[in-house]
């Protein structure tokens, strides 16, 4: 590839922030994420303060929290982003959570945690789906495509180099000051929100029918196209295996950073700061990677990579781990980018506020089911909670391949 095509190659997503609409909903959802990034971080020492060697089960119940609010709401938010005006659900759902967040602080009991936590991702569930439906109606169409992937890009990006980011600021502020930096990126966010043309993200795509869906209606709807292709019915099988593996990341890197190595606060961040460096390299070279209508080499390729990284985790020094959380970065992008790319591309823009509420439900349905495990690994066997997780991802990989493959073959 010559320098200006790889250069041509590595500006075309960044193209749709010509539409200054776009530009300043996607800042103001980057800096929403990189917050997001630091209220996880400083919810794991915040955890690790209350548990010690218990640090894992709590961690692990406020993330089931977390991915609980998810199921329950953000359907019925992608059906209500197209019914209301979103500039409303956006602004007034980001302030509540800035809100939440500045309790945070000031918790003295284990309990307040979960439900501060469950408080916060209840208006989290409102504002994603919200911000995603918005997107068809601020960029022109030749750009569609560009600030869906950018967009998706850059929520995976931030997903796992926020926290490394955030780890590396919470050695200098500490466990319970990193939420007032939190904060803060909620305020700047919220202004550009304020900034948005209220008129020009208000409507649907399309004006809904006269004889209105009710909302559980549009809800089953959302869900019956989301499995109803069998490209995405695929990558969601993939997002729940790299949900496995990367619960195993999130939940037990702390445990093992500090009570297997015997290192501090510091080494910790740095190491979540590898994994995010993996995802930042797969999230920009992904779209060369494989231009396949199915992205299923990118879609394997991925988990496998994530899965092999965390099965040898336990049993390296701390400069070898940093190498696997790197790849386990590049494998968690790769594995998780397609998904969303592909409602974009193959469901009809009048139906992808529903369809986009529903994904966010499901692909999170899996962390509901992958944090318990990451929990019960890393308190019941924590010298290799790590192995169990990645032999757990492989076999359902492979069981997962093998059926797909037989389905194709009917």
């Amino acid at each position: 590839m010559t320098q200006a095509k790889l250069i041509t190659v590595l500006k075309e997503p960044f193209q749709a922030l010509r539409d200054k609409a776009f530009a300043t909903l996607y800042f103001a959802q980057t800096i929403s994420l990189l917050g997001d990034a630091f209220t996880w971080v400083g919810l794991a020492l915040l955890s690790y303060q209350f548990g010690k060697g218990n640090s894992a089960v709590i961690l692990a119940s406020a993330l089931t929290l977390r991915v609980i609010a998810f199921i329950i709401f953000s359907p019925f938010a992608g059906v209500l982003a197209d019914r209301v005006d979103r500039k409303k659900i956006l602004y007034i759902t980001h302030f509540i959570r800035m809100g939440i967040i500045c309790c945070l602080p000031f918790v003295n009991v284990e309990w307040q945690i979960y439900v501060l936590v469950f408080l916060l991702n209840v208006f989290n569930a409102f504002f994603t789906p919200t911000y995603k439906s918005i997107i068809p109606q601020v960029v022109d169409q030749k750009n569609y495509r560009q600030a869906i992937g950018l967009s998706i890009a850059t929520f995976q990006l931030l997903g796992v180099l926020g926290p490394g980011l955030a780890g590396i600021i919470a050695v200098w502020f500490g466990a319970r000051d990193i939420f007032f930096v939190d904060a803060a990126s909620f305020i700047l966010a919220g202004i550009l929100i304020l900034m948005l043309p209220a008129q020009q993200i208000s409507r649907p795509v399309r004006l809904i029918s006269k004889k209105p869906l009710s909302a559980w209606a549009d809800v089953v709807k959302g869900a019956k196209l989301l499995f109803g292709n069998k490209l995405i019915r695929f990558a969601l099988a993939i997002e729940f295996i790299s949900a496995i593996a990367g619960a195993q990341i999130l939940v037990n890197t702390i445990g093992h950073i500090k009570n297997g190595l015997l290192l501090g606060d510091k080494q910790y961040g740095w190491a979540m700061a590898a994994f995010g460096i993996g995802a930042t390299v797969a999230a920009f070279v992904a779209g060369n990677l494989d231009k396949s209508k199915s992205r299923r080499a990118s879609l394997i390729i991925g988990v496998l990579l994530l899965g092999l990284a965390i099965t040898g985790a336990n049993y390296v020094s701390y400069a070898v781990l940093l190498i696997f959380w790197l790849l386990a970065g590049l494998g968690q992008s790769l594995a998780e980018m397609p998904s969303e790319t592909l409602i974009g591309e193959d469901i009809a823009s009048d139906e992808q506020g529903k369809v986009f509420g529903s994904h966010f439900a499901f692909s999170h349905l899996w962390w509901v089911i992958a944090y318990p495990i990451a929990g019960f690994t890393g308190s019941h066997f924590p010298r290799n909670d790590f192995f169990y997780g990645g032999i757990i991802s492989l076999g359902i990989l492979v069981i997962a391949v093998l059926f797909t493959q037989k389905l194709n073959k009917q």
